[in-house]
């Protein structure tokens, strides 16, 4: 049983779990912020339609 290499290959799975789970977070951070954008924007088109009813009819004549 090689300890020294059981050792060394169980740091390098540890070390690539803590890169895996940083980089989700990083992703998880970045969406999250990316839907905090979308809700202020949505919030700021509806605070800018003063009056929502005109253009929503219409009158056509054939």
């Amino acid at each position: 049983m090689d300890i020294a290499g059981l050792s060394t290959s169980l740091a390098m799975v540890n070390t690539q779990n803590q890169v895996g789970i940083a980089m989700l977070s990083k992703s998880l951070d970045n969406i999250e912020s990316q839907g905090e954008s979308m809700v202020s924007m949505m919030d700021r088109s509806m605070e800018l339609s003063v009056n929502p009813n005109i253009g929503s009819n219409f009158d056509m004549s054939v």
